[in-house]
């Protein structure tokens, strides 16, 4: 590995009791360390550059605050340019174990993924260990991030511990992602219009005396409207921009036949029920038969979603890497 060049993002904002710990474990197969100080109001950045003497380090400061998105942008732009081949993100609060890091490098190694994230819902017996109103948030952000995504075959995704190749990074569109909490799971739905393969890589719950900013239940209903706009975009992206299949025609038609029969058949049994009399057995199938037929519609489409999950990585096709060239 140390041939090849890995770099790590840190961003670094209210982690001045961790952040030199965190930069100390870091094994020698790691090329560069960029430290990005959001405008943190410790100092984080001035403590780096003052005690931190590992030559591998970077301090990159923003002069305003951008949130864990923005920094994390600005530390792939950096690694980028400078050549990395892979770039891992952790955080500075010492609850990532930097141990790990080849753990989430070596799929994009092999060819495997484009992108690795962590996943601290894989081993039951750890599970235990995260706050119940973590366990519970995170289930259900898992659950809409599957729709707005398209990766099915992933959870928590809120994870911060994460790894991509420099050909992906380097044609995200920076401007359009979120640079607060949402940025982890908006990433995920950009890599999908990339047709990215993305990588569950099992790790442990740690908490420990740091004091974590985001709370899951202020967050749920704003990543929710996130989540429905991510969703609609993906569809219209993937099954109609660019590319149509049986598919593309399953979801209106399913939409459409079940709100018709929902719509028929309460406008039909109100009626019925204010004249006192029986809704008569035909009516009763014309309604039901269009909301059958919808569901069936709606659950063929996402059983075709569910497998169109990209699987082949294209960090190494021609285009990426000639994008990454013209960019340099």
């Amino acid at each position: 590995m140390p041939a090849r060049r890995i770099a790590v993002v840190i961003p670094s904002y209210k982690v001045t009791r961790h952040i030199l710990g965190v930069i100390d474990s870091i094994g020698p197969e790691i090329s560069a360390i960029y430290v990005v100080d959001d405008k943190c109001p410790d100092g984080s950045g001035d403590l780096v550059t003052a005690q931190c003497r590992d030559n591998r380090v970077v301090v990159l400061r923003h002069e305003v605050n951008q949130g864990v998105g923005g920094a994390v942008m600005t530390g792939y732009r950096a690694a980028v340019a400078d050549g990395a081949e892979v770039i891992v993100k952790i955080d500075g609060d010492g609850q990532m174990d930097p141990n790990l890091i080849s753990s989430f490098v070596q799929p994009i190694l092999d060819g495997e993924a484009d992108y690795t994230k962590g996943n601290r819902f894989f081993n039951l017996d750890e599970i235990g260990n995260m706050p119940p109103v973590r366990m519970f948030g995170n289930a259900l952000l898992s659950l809409m991030t599957k729709l707005s995504s398209g990766y099915w075959d992933i959870f928590d995704p809120t994870n911060g511990y994460t790894a991509i190749h420099a050909n992906i990074a380097g044609q995200l569109p920076y401007a359009k992602i979120s640079k607060r909490y949402f940025f982890e799971t908006d990433i995920l739905f950009r890599l999908n219009t990339l047709r990215a393969v993305v990588q569950d890589v099992p790790m442990d719950a740690t908490y420990g005396d740091e004091v974590s900013n985001l709370k899951i239940s202020k967050i749920v209903g704003e990543f929710m409207g996130k989540h429905i706009r991510n969703f609609g975009k993906r569809i219209f992206y993937n099954y109609y921009l660019r590319d149509m299949s049986l598919a593309s025609l399953e979801l209106p038609l399913g939409v459409v036949s079940l709100l018709f029969g929902l719509i028929y058949g309460g406008l039909r049994w109100a009626g019925s029920s204010e004249a006192g009399v029986a809704t008569p057995a035909g009516t009763v199938m014309l309604s039901a038969l269009p909301v059958i037929m919808g569901i069936q519609l709606i659950l063929a489409f996402f059983s075709y979603d569910i497998a169109s999950v990209p699987s082949r990585a294209v960090h190494r096709s021609a285009r990426f890497a000639r994008r990454r060239s013209r960019g340099a």
